[in-house]
């Protein structure tokens, strides 16, 4: 229960159900303890990306979206963490690659320029012939910040640099909105085609 305890969003009671199920349930833990042995023998950073893969039987560490020759090569999204970039992947509107931080720029936390990937990120740029690159970074403070980082640093005649978008989520209401989320909603706005066409 301790160890199921330090996982995050597991509180205690949580920790203590899973523990009394996986108790029960002998098959399922030792196919469970089994899975997480091997994990940290074969699941590595990407060597392009920094997101997770497995080893190949030849030592190579390349995620699948890298591999993915399908995947418009020319269309980086750069993103702080694999969560993110899961995220991202469920909304299937991604036909690009993609560049995880692994961190955000943070001074409080004593996180500068220097702890980012900045030179592996302009190597990849370079090595794909990377025309756009997408800011996928939250709308936190630290998003704003690494955002308008990778801007300067990107800044190139070649590369377009966009930041995605933020505002109201879908099915969400105006009056719950936050006075930041709004802003950005109306400043963000686009026109709609008459026929309702994007």
């Amino acid at each position: 229960m301790d160890l199921l305890g330090r996982l995050p969003g597991v509180g205690e009671k949580t920790a203590q159900r899973f523990a009394l199920f996986l108790a029960g349930n002998a098959q399922l833990g030792e196919a469970l303890s089994q899975e997480l042995a091997a994990l940290s023998g074969s699941i590595r950073p990407c060597e392009r990306c920094n997101h997770l893969c497995e080893l190949s039987a030849d030592g190579e560490a390349l995620c699948r979206i890298c591999r993915d020759s399908r995947r418009d090569a020319s269309l980086l999204c750069v993103v702080a963490r694999v969560q993110d970039l899961l995220a991202i992947e469920r909304s299937g509107a991604m036909r690009g690659r993609y560049f995880v931080l692994g961190r955000l720029l943070s001074p409080l936390d004593g996180i500068g320029p220097d702890e980012l990937p900045l030179d592996r990120l302009r190597a990849r740029i370079q090595e794909d012939g990377v025309r756009e690159v997408i800011v996928a970074t939250p709308a936190s403070v630290d998003g704003e910040a690494t955002a308008l980082l990778l801007s300067r640093e990107l800044a190139s005649g070649e590369v377009q640099i966009s930041r995605i978008a933020s505002g109201i989520p879908h099915g969400g209401e105006l009056e719950y909105a936050d006075q930041i989320t709004l802003g950005r909603a109306i400043d963000g706005r686009r026109s709609v085609d008459r026929r309702g066409d994007r």
